[in-house]
Formats: structure tokens, C-alpha cells, sequence
């Protein structure tokens, strides 16, 4: 049998036309999408053999921010240099980000019409169903002893009862990482990345023995001209809003928070969703919680990475504030939802393009997960009292003194069955809950 040959480089253009197609099919979380990069990339195509893939993913699964997203700009970095990664990373969210501008402009526009209303009345159980699903996902292959369990449930104390805010439960678990990985490794040991399975698919362009390219070689010069650009485009950004509306205006202060929140998105976006409706909702009050559970559906319902549900928080909260004005809302909300994106995943491009050659000057596993495995323990309890959270404004929407909606509850429960019991995906639920809930609507319309 002839041994398969190395397939040729791809050209700019064709890694063009694969990360756009990408961009349009990134369903399923961080999971599902390494799962179809890994197909894609390593065994159709055999573009970067897996060693190789799995290395670039462990180095993203160890930073803030999308990791799925991350190791797209990672590749395309690797395979066509700068503006390869800024095309793979940039065409992994645009898609999404369109898509979502479109949709918070029917949500904000049509909103409270009978049938946007019963769609998302069915749509919000199924969320709360959700959230606590991926809580008990992210807890089953984080939670691997009684150190971590510890942890994850001193978090829950934290932000439930002592309300303490995310990052400094993020910082704290932080410190008890690293002091167990020094102390009790064995207790903080990571496991490898999103299960992608180990194969011999043939010699690929970038194959475990290929020479590190020349522009992915470590030099300090390269990483001081990165770091630059990067605070410079920040700093540029942010200067223009503080020039045109001040530091208390809207975009400005959208700005700051999602700078802030994009280096805390350690454990993916359902970490970070209690951070940011604690600002959003609590502190700067651009949207409702009921609207913040709404975000999130539509979020779970658009490709690309689930952390894009913050587009939906700059759009509801252009559109409140009226940043272009009262008869530009729709420009508002877009203009501000472009603005949460650019500083939201701007971090992420400038760690992938400052720390890659670091990474590529080695393809040992890295040393930095001890941190990491602690902080995605305390994430379990967050996400946890995100649940709760969710579920008390779904099932008590007049709060505890008012009724208590029992049709909300029975949906609550059979997409809680289809995503334990008969394993079924977060879109099936979601669209099954829609169509639920726009019966009932329409059924309450009738009688």
C-alpha cells in the first residue's frame, strides 16, 4: 500500500475560504469546535499533524479568553504568519458578530411583540437547563478529587453568599493553584485538552519534524514590537472614545469593563458571565437580568465562540444609553457592540502573536497548569451559582413574593431530561423550547 504523501501548503487563499467557512459552522461551544478544527485541519486536510495541534492547544487552554478562537488565530499564525492568525482569529468571530447585531436588533426592536415575547419565554428555562448542564460538564473533568472539590465549593460560598466579585475569586484560586502545584502536584495535575483522540493520518504541512518557520522563531525584538502595537491599538481606540465622550460616557466605560473582562475569562464564557452581569446588570445597569438571560440564548444559538454573547451587553447597552442619539438607536447598539468585541478580543490576538514563538521554541507540555486547574475548579462553583441565579428570575419573575410560573418549571425540567437523559445538542433544546413557548403564547392569545 503506497504511503500517503505530505499534502501541499496551503495558499493564503485557501486557508481565506476555510477559516471564513469556519466562522459560519462554529457551533457547539469550545468543544465542538476544536472537535471540527481537529477534523478538518489534522485528519482531512493535514495541515498540522496532531502533536503539533494538541501543543498549540494546551498553550491556549492556559490563557484568558476563547480558547477555541485562540488556537484558530494560532494556526492560521503559524501557517501564513501575522496577518494568517489576524485572518483565522478575525473570521472566527465577524460571522458571529453580524449575525448577533441582527438579532439584538429584532430582540430590542421587536422584542415585546406576542411572538418574539413567546419565543424567549420558552427559550429562558431551557437556558437555565443549560447553564447547569455545563456546569456539571466542566465539573465532571475538572473535579478529579477532594482539593478540588474544596475549592469549587468555597467559590460557590464566595459569590453566592459573601458576594465577593469574580476576579478576586479568580485571583484566589490562582494562588491555591500554584501553591498546590508546588505542594501536592499530584492533586492538581491537568488532563490533556478537549479529547481530541491521538492518530496516524499521514505526513502533514506542519508535521511534528518540521523546522519552526522563520517568523514563529522567538526574538525578543519581535515580542517588544507586538506588545507595542497592541497597547498602541488599545490606547488609539480607547482615546477616541474618551476624546468624544468622555471617560463616563457609554463606550468608554463598555471599553474599560471588557478589557477587564477579557483577561478573566479563564474556564470559558460561563466563568465569566457572573462578572459580567455583576458590572453590566448590577453596576452599570445597560440591561436587565431577564435581558441577560435572553443574551445568552441567543448567544447559544449563533456560531462562533459562546464569550460573543457580550455583542448582545454593547448592544442592549448602546441602545439604552442612546450613544449616537434617540433616533440612531439601532447605530447605537451596533456601533457599541463592535467596540465590546474589539476589546474583548483584542487580548487574545496579542497573546497568541507575543507568546507563539515562546511556545514553538519548545514542544514540551507547558508548566503553567496548576493555576489553571484550580481556577477552572472554582469556576465549576460559579457557573453553579449562575444557575441558580438564572432559574430564580425564570421561575419567580415577580420575585419569591410574587407567583411562582409552573409551565416555566416543566420546561426547566424536560430540557434538563434532553440534555442528561437522552443526550440531545444545546440547538435541538433551544429550538424545541422556542416552538414550546410560542404555543403557549399563542395558546394564551386565544383563550
Amino acid at each position: 500500500m503506497t504511503a500517503p504523501v505530505r499534502p501541499p501548503a496551503p495558499s493564503f487563499g485557501d486557508a481565506f475560504k476555510f477559516w471564513l467557512k469556519l466562522g459560519f459552522i462554529s457551533f457547539g461551544g469550545p468543544a465542538g469546535q476544536i472537535a471540527v478544527m481537529h477534523q478538518e485541519l489534522v485528519e482531512r486536510r493535514r495541515w498540522i499533524s496532531e502533536r503539533r495541534f494538541l501543543h498549540a492547544l494546551n498553550y491556549c487552554m492556559v490563557l484568558p479568553g476563547p480558547e477555541a478562537q485562540q488556537l484558530a488565530t494560532y494556526i492560521g499564525w503559524l501557517l501564513h504568519r501575522t496577518w494568517g492568525g489576524i485572518v483565522a482569529g478575525g473570521l472566527f468571530v465577524l460571522p458571529s458578530l453580524a449575525i448577533l447585531i441582527a438579532l439584538s436588533w429584532i430582540y430590542m426592536a421587536f422584542g415585546h411583540t406576542p411572538l418574539v415575547a413567546g419565543i424567549f419565554y420558552g427559550i429562558k428555562p431551557a437556558v437555565t437547563a443549560i447553564v447547569l448542564h455545563a456546569a456539571h460538564r466542566i465539573g465532571s473533568r475538572a473535579l478529579k478529587n477532594s482539593a478540588l472539590w474544596a475549592i469549587a465549593a468555597a467559590a460557590f460560598v464566595a459569590i453566592f453568599a459573601l458576594n465577593l466579585p469574580f476576579p478576586l475569586i479568580v485571583l484566589g484560586a490562582g494562588v491555591i493553584g500554584a501553591l498546590g502545584g508546588r505542594f501536592a502536584p499530584q492533586r492538581f495535575a491537568m488532563g490533556g485538552g478537549h479529547g481530541a483522540a491521538a492518530g496516524d493520518y499521514g505526513p502533514a504541512v506542519i508535521d511534528d519534524d518540521t523546522p519552526t518557520p522563520p517568523h514563529a522563531v522567538h526574538r525578543w525584538s519581535r515580542s517588544a514590537r507586538v506588545a507595542a502595537v497592541g497597547l498602541l491599538l488599545w490606547a488609539g481606540v480607547m482615546g477616541v472614545l474618551l476624546a468624544t465622550g468622555g471617560w463616563n460616557g457609554t463606550l468608554a466605560q463598555l471599553g474599560w469593563f471588557f478589557t477587564k473582562a477579557a483577561l478573566l475569562t479563564f474556564g470559558g464564557a460561563y466563568a465569566v458571565l457572573p462578572y459580567v452581569y455583576q458590572g453590566a446588570v448590577d453596576g452599570h445597569h445597560w440591561l436587565s437580568a431577564a435581558q441577560m438571560i435572553d443574551g445568552l440564548a441567543l448567544g447559544e444559538t449563533t456560531p462562533g465562540p459562546l464569550i460573543m454573547v457580550v455583542a448582545f451587553v454593547g448592544f442592549v447597552g448602546g441602545w439604552t444609553q442612546q450613544v449616537l442619539g434617540p433616533q440612531s438607536l439601532a447605530a447605537s447598539g451596533a456601533l457599541a457592540a463592535s467596540v465590546v468585541t474589539f476589546f474583548t478580543f483584542l487580548p487574545s490576538f496579542v497573546f497568541i502573536l507575543l507568546g507563539g514563538p515562546l511556545v514553538e521554541s519548545t514542544h514540551r507540555n507547558l508548566k503553567f497548569t496548576a493555576p489553571l486547574t484550580a481556577i477552572t475548579a472554582a469556576v465549576v462553583g460559579v457557573i453553579v451559582n449562575l444557575a441558580l441565579f438564572f432559574a430564580y428570575h425564570v421561575l419567580w419573575p415577580q420575585g419569591f413574593g410574587g407567583r411562582f410560573d409552573a409551565p416555566s418549571a416543566l420546561l426547566a425540567v424536560a430540557a434538563t431530561l434532553a440534555l442528561w437523559r437522552f443526550k440531545r445538542g444545546v440547538m435541538e433544546v433551544i429550538a424545541a423550547s422556542a416552538l414550546i413557548g410560542l404555543m403557549a403564547s399563542l395558546l394564551r392569545s386565544v383563550i
